[in-house]
């Protein structure tokens, strides 16, 4: 029987492993705008595509968070990393810790940009038409790009992402992942994580709010961090690619014998840091 391998690049050549992972809208691409810019000295990257994307967009099922978390670990014995961490944009937060119940002793550090929380992201009614039509709908597509990031952004910059997403992505796991990541609560398995956690959301993104990172990661985890960026939307890469690598960056190489902090003054009605 063949061992699937998610298709990655690598990126680095630094003793800091780490994993980027793509959200719904991307394959490894979505980190085009950032990858001249990373310390590859310090890290090395594996950029992936997970199934439905990319290299694996014809890669068989299941489509879920859980099956891309042992997707992760998998490719980690064959790239021999004992030890990682994961950045994971969005939908690939969401993959990023469902490791904290997978395999809670190999995550070194977890960031999430605009990260979907564990719980799911509960859409109403005419919300979650909007998101399932996608699948096959381009316009629903550029709509949901559009709101995530204020309604601020070119029009030729919304048809591009669009564009990619058609291309790198299967409709059928396009659609799939939808009912994972927005749809499953794992929230029980991975509350009290005691591992260092770095949540970044956009200002613009009215949909993975700061304020819903610290009701859902602040919460959760004991040693969480929650950053807002307040020039970006869902898609901060993009958006505000050189403060997003100096933010996430730092925090990866933060010595991991020192808890991490709140990051926002007071909580979540205090200032950016």
């Amino acid at each position: 029987m063949t061992t699937f391998t998610l298709p990655h690049e690598l990126l680095g050549d630094g003793a800091h492993k780490v994993f980027a992972v793509h959200g719904w809208f991307a394959d490894r691409s979505a980190f085009a705008a950032v990858r001249d810019d990373l310390d590859l000295t310090s890290f090395t990257y594996a950029l992936v595509d997970l199934r439905g994307y990319g290299g694996a967009r014809d890669a068989d099922g299941p489509f879920t968070t859980g099956q891309g978390a042992r997707d992760l670990v998998a490719l980690a014995d064959r790239l021999g990393w004992d030890r990682f961490s994961v950045v994971g944009h969005s939908m690939g937060g969401a993959v990023g810790q469902r490791l904290l119940a997978v395999a809670p002793h190999r995550l070194r550090r977890l960031a999430g940009v605009s990260p979907v929380p564990a719980c799911g992201l509960a859409l109403p009614p005419e919300q979650w038409e909007l998101f399932a039509d996608a699948a096959h709908r381009p316009e629903n597509r550029r709509a949901i790009i559009d709101v995530t990031t204020g309604g601020r952004r070119p029009a030729a910059w919304l048809d591009r992402i669009v564009a990619r997403s058609l291309r790198v992505s299967d409709d059928k796991a396009f659609r799939a992942w939808l009912d994972s990541w927005a749809g499953e609560d794992f929230q029980a398995d991975v509350q009290g994580a005691d591992h260092p956690a770095l949540a970044v959301a956009g200002a613009l993104d009215p949909a993975l709010s700061a304020d819903l990172l610290w009701r859902t990661w602040g919460a959760w985890y004991p040693h969480a961090e929650v950053h807002e960026l307040r020039g970006a939307g869902h898609y901060a890469m993009d958006e505000t690619p050189l403060e997003l690598i100096r933010l996430v960056e730092d925090f990866l190489r933060a010595d991991d014998s020192e808890p991490a902090h709140a990051a926002l003054a007071g909580g979540p009605d205090g200032e950016d840091a």
